[in-house]
């Protein structure tokens, strides 16, 4: 049985900022996370994906943010259990015992949840044969932008994710193709505002409103894709790679087996506190929710 202050669950960035905070205060940490590396969603999906809104930075990557708050942790010597999944959040006299898949048991006085939108994976877009491409010439993420210099590439989405891409990559890709079911898009006004510059002069070219029909290549590399309008029209684009940047599935079931009260995949906090519907559980980030609420990583933070 491991012995701790505060038992935070997400290793993402406001977990860890969540370390720091509580080191401050002379607490104590062990950190559960699923994945098997600290940074939770900025890691694992969009490692090199410029973020604009980090304070004295006008720019940051998010692997760069993670390995930031890392740093800053790590002077509190936190203990990581990664790769591990929490299965049972039992309340004592003393606090709560934390279980893991792996059989870790962790001993704590109060536990944060910082686990972002539950347990997460990308949605995928309804398209035949996509697994045969998946990994060599399709994907979610980007993991390092040099994979696709001098390569022709369609964006699918209308995002922060697919506007943000395709604005870092028209200078390096030999053509940046975006595809979108609207011709407007979701995503931060100034971020929005440069693409359209962009489409002007001719570094980024749009295709809306359209949706991915049909792939089409051999071997695992795509030769072009087919995207269609609400009539039925076709165009076929030429490409070399597909970035499908549709959103994550996410799951919270088994924070609903913990007895937290949930809404819509969310857990409400109090604002002022932070407290859960259980007492001594709080939740930090984008799984907490409360009128007013903003997904953004500066608002976890100040949470």
């Amino acid at each position: 049985m491991n012995n701790t202050d505060i038992v935070i669950i997400g290793a993402g960035p406001v977990g860890l900022f969540t370390v720091f905070q509580c080191g401050m205060l002379k607490m104590k940490c062990h950190v559960v996370d699923g994945l098997p590396m600290v940074g939770g969603q900025c890691s694992a999906l969009y490692p090199q994906k410029p973020i604009y809104d980090i304070p004295a930075h006008p720019a940051i990557t998010a692997q760069e943010l993670v390995e930031k708050l890392k740093q800053q942790a790590a002077p509190f010597n936190p203990t990581y259990h990664l790769g591990q999944t929490v299965t049972d959040v039992a309340k004592t006299a003393e606090g709560f015992v934390v279980t893991t898949d792996k059989n870790t048991q962790i001993q704590c006085k109060a536990v944060i949840l910082a686990a972002g939108g539950g347990s997460f994976g990308p949605n995928r877009p309804p398209v035949d044969a996509l697994e045969l491409f998946e990994g060599q010439s399709v994907f979610y993420m980007v993991d390092d932008k040099n994979r696709f210099a001098d390569k022709h590439v369609v964006i699918a989405g209308g995002g922060d994710s697919a506007v943000d891409w395709a604005v870092e990559l028209a200078d390096c890709a030999a053509s940046v193709t975006l595809v979108h079911r609207r011709a407007k898009f979701r995503a931060a006004p100034d971020s929005v505002g440069k693409l359209e510059a962009m489409s002007v002069n001719g570094k980024v070219k749009l295709e809306t409103p359209y949706t991915l029909k049909s792939l089409t290549g051999n071997n695992g590399q795509l030769q072009s894709v087919t995207v269609a309008d609400l009539d039925g029209n076709e165009k076929t684009l030429d490409t070399d790679c597909l970035l499908a940047f549709y959103g994550l599935a996410t799951d919270v079931s088994a924070i609903e087996r913990w007895g937290l009260k949930t809404e819509n995949g969310h857990v409400p906090i109090n604002p002022a506190t932070c407290a859960t519907s259980v007492d001594g559980l709080f939740a930090v980030g984008d799984i907490a929710t409360y009128n007013g609420k903003l997904k953004l990583i500066l608002q976890g933070f100040s949470e």
